[in-house]
């Protein structure tokens, strides 16, 4: 007899939100079927409501985050986005602090610049939660310190950092902060320290829940960062000059039309819907604190009620590596996690989970209680 599988119970928001709101998908095909156009490439009706799609995208952001409006680019990754902010922020000999907590899509490009000796790198560390002090930051200064990134939260633990002290510390010492905000933009307030940061870059795919395809880099007035990709902006096209707007400096290439439409609904979404990331967390904590109370099971990171990070936290199991424990939760619930080191080369000596990594399980707007229900009595029944 032929056994059915599992209900789908998709818990890797951290990597990629899914499903997405329906006025998200209806965005996205009616500007891929119904348009077809590339934005700034033409004069006609479709190419002319392509740009004012464009437009409206920049001005959505530039609200959320309170930058100028003319600030606002909008880069087809965040990966892309973090390159183009450290290549054109970074001076050859100039000093750059990092954290253990950042992404790769960070932490590699700056080892890149290191290894080719144009710049000196500092990675200060965090505790086992993922957590950096900001103090790290202030003692790891020195005179030729120009640049610092950080993570607004581990993609790992889900811990928040402090950006606003961080920010703080290296706004006083005259230098830059450019603050990677994959995990918090759409889920924590702008108000608790995204906005301080000088550089801020986020994907939409994740907790902003758009598609693939575009990004979001956002950068202070005054602060001066060179192009790294050249080519067609559908502007000054008559000069081999790149044109001296933000937007057109880091937005060279064909713009995803669809990708920007649907992020623009997506914004347009979670502004009408307030509880999303109140729900979100809810469902973390819940499920947190009843994992962790599984023999054997060790629980990394997460909000909590005094805590408004994003809804993820990680765990081990003493019995199962990471990619084990993933495997038997999707074959047995349907429950989709990921399992490994997550793209963060660094956190995880500090974390102790330097062998394998970890489980990590991230909620998003749609997931229910029975998806808390299914991850708690799989780990429990795994570990009896």
């Amino acid at each position: 007899m032929a056994h059915s599988s599992p209900p789908r119970r998709y818990l890797d928001h951290a990597a990629t939100s899914w499903p997405k709101p329906e006025p998200v998908w209806q965005a996205w095909e009616q500007a891929a079927r119904a348009n077809g156009t590339a934005a700034g490439r033409g004069g006609y009706r479709e190419a002319v409501a392509a740009s004012q799609t464009m437009v409206r995208t920049r001005a959505t952001i530039a609200d959320l985050l309170g930058f100028p409006v003319d600030r606002i680019a909008l880069p087809t990754s965040a990966t892309l986005g973090l390159n183009q902010a450290i290549q054109g922020l970074t001076r050859p000999g100039c000093h750059v602090i990092a954290t253990a907590a950042d992404h790769n899509a960070t932490l590699r490009p700056l080892a890149h610049l290191a290894r080719r000796r144009q710049i000196d790198l500092t990675i200060v560390p965090c505790d086992g939660r993922g957590w950096v002090d900001p103090e790290e930051i202030a003692a790891a200064w020195r005179p030729t310190t120009r640049l610092v990134t950080f993570s607004q939260a581990s993609n790992v633990t889900g811990v928040l950092q402090d950006a606003a002290a961080i920010a703080a510390i290296v706004s006083e010492r005259g230098g830059l902060s450019l603050l990677d905000a994959a995990q918090t933009l759409g889920q924590v307030a702008v108000g608790e320290g995204i906005s301080a940061a000088d550089v801020i870059v986020a994907p939409a795919h994740k907790w902003l829940l758009g598609m693939h395809g575009v990004a979001i880099l956002a950068a202070r007035e005054g602060v001066e960062c060179e192009p790294l990709i050249l080519g067609g902006t559908g502007s000054a096209s008559e000069s081999l000059d790149l044109p001296t707007n933000f937007a057109d400096q880091f937005e060279a290439g064909t713009p995803d039309l669809p990708a920007m439409a649907a992020l623009e609904a997506a914004m347009e979404w979670l502004a009408a819907e307030e509880q999303v990331a109140g729900h979100c967390r809810a469902l973390a904590q819940a499920c947190r604190e009843q994992v962790a109370a599984i023999d054997g099971i060790r629980v990394i990171g997460g909000a909590t009620a005094d805590t408004a990070g994003p809804p993820l936290f990680s765990i081990t199991a003493a019995a199962y590596e990471p990619a084990e424990l993933a495997a038997l939760l999707e074959q047995l619930a349907g429950v989709q996690v990921r399992s490994g080191f997550h793209c963060a080369a660094q956190i995880h000596d500090h974390l102790g989970t330097a062998a394998g990594g970890t489980v990590r399980i991230a909620f998003g707007p749609f997931n229910t209680s029975a998806d808390v229900d299914a991850v708690v009595s799989t780990a429990a029944a795994l570990m009896r």
